[in-house]
């Protein structure tokens, strides 16, 4: 047996490979496990309710939705409410030529979601990409 003290002391070692193995590892597979979402599909300005005066944009495209969810483009209603129709009646009162429309929104306070959101939808797929919706000013 051997009890000599302190004659030999054994060095810890540290050993950095393993360390920076377990690291480079971890790296990897956060970024493969790592979602890259697209932010929005659709530029949406929301405008002020409290705005000086209304600007007239003459390639504009008005879409209205009222309470029971019926919609009309440019007051031409809509007979069928899916996105297909929707995009169909976007596309035909697009302007020819010229700057890409603006798609306003005119929604009832009491519309369902769902129907604007169709609207946001079918808008999207017809390829407009600038939508705003129009707000009524306060009473004061």
């Amino acid at each position: 047996m051997n009890f000599r003290r302190g004659s030999r002391s054994a060095e810890p070692e540290i050993n950095l490979i393993p360390l920076i193995d377990v690291v480079l590892v971890i790296i990897i597979f956060l970024m493969l496990t790592t979602t890259f979402s697209k932010i929005s599909g659709l530029e949406i300005n929301l405008p002020s309710a409290e705005s000086a005066g209304a600007e007239s944009v003459p390639n504009e495209i008005i879409v209205a939705v009222t309470a029971a969810g019926e919609v009309t483009v440019n007051r031409q209603p809509v007979a069928d409410r899916s996105i297909e129709s929707l995009a169909t009646a976007l596309g035909k009162a697009a302007p020819a030529g010229g700057s890409e429309p603006v798609v306003v929104i005119n929604a009832d306070a009491k519309a369902a979601h769902q129907s604007v959101i169709d609207v946001m939808q079918a808008a999207q797929r017809a390829g407009f990409g600038h939508v705003t919706f129009a707000t009524q000013a306060p009473a004061q």
